[in-house]
Parts: structure tokens; sequence; C-alpha cells
């Protein structure tokens, strides 16, 4: 049985809440809290990659 659990890559902390997350050059990242993904796009906006169009 798989029981890692997965952290953010901003804080450190343990995600508890999916569905912050963003897809970038190094693959996708995964937050804690929205703060977190707000504060990774604004240290990184060059490594963010567009999420796809939805028809």
């Amino acid at each position: 049985m798989n029981d890692t659990k997965k952290v953010c890559d901003l804080c450190g902390l343990a995600i508890e809440t999916p569905g912050f997350t963003l897809n970038t050059k190094e693959g996708d990242k995964g937050f804690c809290c929205e703060g977190c993904k707000g504060i990774y796009q604004l240290l990184n906006e060059d490594q963010i990659l567009p999420e796809p169009e939805q028809d």
C-alpha cells in the first residue's frame, strides 16, 4: 500500500485538498492552497505553460 503524501511545491506542507496544480516546463506542480499556487505563478511566470482550451 502506497501511503506517501504529496507535498506543496512551494512551502512543503502536505497537500490535503487536490486541485491546486499548474502545468510547467518542469512538469506538473502541486500546491496546498490557492495562495501558494498564486505565489509560484508570480515568481515563475516564464515557466508556466498555458492550460489547454476546452471545447
